[in-house]
């Protein structure tokens, strides 16, 4: 597939391009440094400019296709990941700005010049208590994609209504747009140094309800999306199988969330951001559970 992809150069959206690459996807990074990787043309652009997202829509993914004489072509699918990529990077009002004005230009240009797959990058600090103000505890878990969102901060807030909006222009345009709501993204050299101490003090990963995902399982979860039609407007957790901490569930429970209910029975250590919906929708298959890389 020709595949424009915004946020190609930030941390989680250069391991996604490069796995979407290997798969033998065309890629067009737009995004406002460039991302350098060897077969993937840098298309330099800011999402909050309406004009500059929808003349990126049809665009050439390298010098190449110009030979065709065909013109620049619209893409077969858009993946959005560009954004100010947490909260306390900048001030709030900013992050609001870039998040929902630069998803809104997205999927109206996407959708409006008649791209039928939209994957946008969502957030599981949607389900208010990563950067809640306080320790907050869920209302249930694990946290499924059914979950009343109900985020405090502005990053948050910002993922909410991209998913509102998300919803919407698919109701409007029949397409399939498809929200993902990306934990925690692990590289591959992060491994050595941010999962040891994890062993003596799980509670570091209190927030993010001690779960991850692998870049590069990312990768694979974003191409899943991509050769996956017909499901029209849907919400997937992101995550990998498991916790990113050694510890039981049934430890974790008693000493982080004791007054939490849970929905349904959990597994020894499966993930509390579950993707079960992933695996059963997708068939996404882990590929780098974190025991692999730390002794």
């Amino acid at each position: 597939m020709r595949v424009l992809f915004t946020g190609g150069s930030g941390k989680a959206g250069r391991h996604v391009v490069a796995y979407l690459a290997a798969q033998g996807h065309r890629v067009l990074n737009f995004d406002r440094v460039p991302l350098g990787l060897d077969g993937v043309h840098d298309l330099i652009g800011d999402i909050t400019d309406a004009g500059q997202v929808y003349s990126a829509m049809r665009s050439h993914a390298g010098y190449d296709e110009m030979d065709t004489g065909t013109g620049a072509q619209l893409f077969d699918a858009v993946v959005h990941f560009a954004a100010v990529p947490r909260h306390g990077m900048m001030p709030d009002t900013e992050t609001y700005r870039v998040n929902v004005m630069g998803s809104y230009n997205v999927l109206e240009a996407a959708l409006k010049m008649g791209i039928r797959k939209v994957i946008v990058a969502s957030s599981e600090t949607t389900y208010g208590v990563c950067f809640s103000d306080g320790v907050v505890d869920p209302k249930v878990l694990p946290l499924e994609e059914d979950y009343d969102i109900d985020p405090m901060d502005s990053y948050g807030m910002s993922k909410k209504v991209n998913e509102v909006t998300a919803r919407s222009f698919q109701r409007r345009f029949g397409a399939d747009v498809y929200a993902l709501r990306i934990g925690n993204v692990i590289e591959p050299h992060e491994y050595a140094t941010l999962f040891p101490p994890l062993k003596g003090d799980p509670g570091l990963r209190r927030r993010i309800t001690f779960s991850y995902i692998d870049a590069r399982d990312l990768g694979q979860i974003v191409d899943l999306c991509l050769k996956k039609d017909g499901l029209g407007f849907q919400v997937f957790n992101a995550a990998n199988d498991t916790n990113a901490v050694p510890q039981p569930n049934a430890e974790l429970l008693a000493q982080f969330f004791p007054k939490v209910p849970l929905s349904r029975p959990v597994g020894e250590h499966e993930g509390l951001l579950s993707n079960r919906k992933i695996r059963e929708v997708l068939g996404f298959k882990e590929e780098h559970d974190w025991r692999k890389y730390v002794p």
